[in-house]
């Protein structure tokens, strides 16, 4: 897929670059508005700076690999808000609510059986920003903001520099640190695919305390 001048307009993309979004109730609600159009957006996140799309738009998900030269075989991971946002996406058992209880928000993505058939990473960041963002859009198809193979972006002038993007919200410095671990519940036993923030043995043994 190659975004192409008309095409790249018709999303609200500028030739002079992204816009930049601060995160104000005005600049959240301009950011949703260019999503639920077809955009994607960048935005900060607990580890990185994400690329966005509406999950619900297949155009606007396949421009996300456009922009990033992504093979189309990875599978980007579903953001949400708050667990209410993943009803018509994911199954969540038993078993996986006792982990999302115990680790969202946070750095985990879980794997899980897709109500459409297949499998979905779902993932409920823990920054303030995403979260307000989320909440205004509605769940994001999401992948790191960084050209395939390239360090993610850190902070909005990196993550600017894609070209493709409507807007960049703009939520300073992103905390950086390791990526989220990977947990796929999709099988008879939890199974780590990528260990992260949270640590293998932390994340399989006894549930942190809740805080409160």
């Amino acid at each position: 897929m190659v975004l192409h001048p008309g095409e790249l307009r018709a999303f609200g993309v500028s030739s002079q670059g992204p816009l930049k979004l601060k995160p104000t109730r005005a600049g959240l609600t301009r950011a949703a508005n260019l999503l639920r159009s077809g955009g994607v957006i960048a935005f900060p996140t607990d580890t990185v700076y994400g690329l966005g799309a509406a999950a619900d738009d297949e155009v606007a998900r396949r421009r996300i690999y456009a922009i990033k030269g992504r093979p189309v075989g990875l599978p980007l991971i579903l953001m949400a808000a708050a667990e209410s946002q993943l009803e018509g996406w994911v199954h969540v058992d038993s078993r996986a609510e006792a982990f999302v209880r115990s680790w969202w928000p946070g750095p985990l993505t879980v794997i899980l059986h897709a109500k459409g058939g297949g499998t979905l990473g779902v993932r409920i960041p823990k920054h303030e920003v995403a979260l307000e963002l989320l909440r205004a859009s509605g769940p994001l198809m999401t992948t790191s903001a960084n050209l395939h193979g390239r360090v993610p972006a850190m902070n909005a002038d990196e993550a600017g520099a894609l070209t493709g993007i409507a807007a960049v919200l703009d939520g300073g410095a992103a905390p950086g640190g390791l990526a989220s671990s990977v947990l796929d519940l999709t099988g008879p036993e939890p199974h780590v695919l990528r260990e992260g923030a949270i640590p293998t043995a932390q994340l399989l043994g006894p549930p942190p305390p809740r805080a409160g």
